[in-house]
């Protein structure tokens, strides 16, 4: 690609924002009820919100809406957006108000709409001119919480020809995960106490490569409805081609349904390591989203007449449940990259870091697979795994002006940047899905696109990636 191209690439990927923004409306839920949270109160002001009893009081002076904002967000456990450059005072005293009466009191020059999340916090979006506007996430006083591993499993990798079964039956395990290929296994014990026992007795057995935690990772939430009808068209086709010519990527994800979904021609029949099996469903899920989110990337990128012979590999890693851990999220890799994947999207994550997974994708990057992992959506600068490896490509999202968004993360780890937010269609209607999840799908599309259009895989290819997609500013 010439100097031109990578400028005319990168308009395109901006103009992005404004192509969504003329599809985008949302149908606002102002449902002010049924959140958990702690109250709030400062040290010359007090905000007193009971979520348990729905009641709210206040007696407040001089705050700015921000520090309002901080507060609320604090006390609910909602994740809270603001119109950039809102400036409001607050001043505002009343006593056992509902929520919705209390910010009607505490901000009555702006509008309060908040969303509803399924398996995740709710979004209050605070703003002066429209909704979409509000892209400035509020932070609360609470300390991210560190990941803690599962008490009762560890994932124990064996040298080549040993066995678990007698070895699980000796310890008092149940196998309840493999992974054959690497002849490694998720074991899961009656306790925190048996659990840590077995750990010492495999530390002295000579069968034994290695023993890792396996830690919990939450499943990201489904993409919004926006009540239209359909998303933006896309200029995309799949081109015909021998296995052995397919950029294959693989998203490890939720599982992606081909009924509903547009330009289902581009799945691959898919895979599941999930312990339970999703059900079929008339919304999208996270992966659904993300599948799609990926082929913009690729629509974007690929310079041609509109014809791809990538294809995705779904992978599901959640099934009916609402988390996974990192021993599926390993597994789904494994399979992916066994079936030809030389792109994997990793639109999840948590704080916890794991040598097991690490290791994993150490070998296949030394395969020539490239990793996209989302930064998270928080504005810190700690570290989201499996993002922060060294392995693996960091997304964190940007704004319309192509900056790092005000609510995502902005850590040293961070490589690349993409928008954050995608609008899909999924049956007869439209949905949104915001997040460096979104980003991260759209940096995966867009490096399958590269790899069409000039033939550049494995080192080549990232070094593409991480050029065209470089945050302006940022070392």
């Amino acid at each position: 690609m010439s100097g031109e191209t990578f400028l005319s690439l990168r308009g395109s990927i901006y103009r992005i924002f404004a192509d969504e923004m003329r599809w985008f409306k949302v149908i606002a839920l102002v449902v002010l009820a049924g959140s958990t949270g702690v109250v709030s109160a400062a040290t010359t002001n007090a905000l007193d919100w009971r979520v348990a009893e729905n009641k709210v009081s206040a007696d407040i002076k001089g705050w700015d809406v921000q520090t309002l904002l901080e507060h609320i967000a604090t006390a609910t456990g909602w994740q809270i957006f603001l119109e950039p450059e809102t400036k409001e005072a607050i001043s505002a005293k009343f006593k056992d108000r509902s929520p919705g009466d209390a910010l009607r009191l505490l901000i009555p020059n702006l509008t309060a709409a908040l969303v509803p999340e399924t398996n995740a916090p709710s979004k209050l979006y605070v703003y002066k001119t429209s909704q979409q506007q509000a892209t400035q996430r509020i932070a609360s006083h609470t300390k991210r919480k560190s990941a803690n591993p599962i008490a009762n499993e560890l994932i124990v990798k064996l040298k080549p020809g040993e066995k678990i079964d007698d070895l699980a039956k000796r310890l008092g395990a149940k196998v309840i995960g493999r992974i054959d290929g690497l002849n490694a296994y998720r074991l899961r014990f009656e306790d925190a106490d048996a659990t840590n026992s077995a750990r010492e007795a495999l530390a002295g057995d000579s069968s034994v490569e290695s023993v890792d935690n396996n830690y919990a990772v939450m499943r990201p939430p489904e993409p919004q409805p926006l009540g239209v009808s359909s998303g933006p068209p896309m200029n995309l086709y799949p081109k015909a081609a021998a296995s052995g010519d397919q950029i294959i990527i693989g998203l490890i994800d939720t599982a992606v349904q081909k009924e509903g979904n547009p330009n289902a021609d581009f799945l691959l029949p898919g895979i599941s390591v999930a312990t339970s099996t999703a059900e079929a469903t008339t919304q999208p899920r996270h992966g659904d989203s993300m599948f799609q989110t990926i082929l913009q990337g690729m629509s974007l990128a690929e310079n041609g007449d509109g014809g791809s012979r990538a294809r995705v590999l779904a992978v599901d890693i959640y099934g009916g449940s609402d988390m996974t851990s990192t021993f599926e999220i390993s597994a789904g890799i494994f399979r992916a990259v066994e079936s030809g994947a030389k792109i994997i999207n990793l639109s999840l994550g948590s704080s916890a870091e794991t040598p097991f997974l690490k290791t994993l994708i150490e070998s296949s990057s030394s395969q020539g697979v490239l990793f996209f992992g989302a930064a998270g959506n928080e504005p810190v600068t700690t570290p989201t795994y499996p993002a922060a490896y060294p392995d693996v490509i960091a997304v964190t999202a940007l704004n319309r002006s192509g900056q790092i968004a005000p609510w995502a993360n902005f850590g040293s780890f961070v490589d690349v940047g993409a928008p954050g937010s995608s609008i899909i269609s999924f049956g007869n209607a439209a949905y949104m899905v915001t997040g460096t999840s979104a980003s991260t799908a759209f940096a995966s599309g867009a490096a399958a696109g590269f790899s069409q259009s000039t033939g550049k895989t494995g080192n080549g290819l990232q070094a593409l990636v991480l050029q065209s997609l470089a945050i302006p500013g940022k070392k």
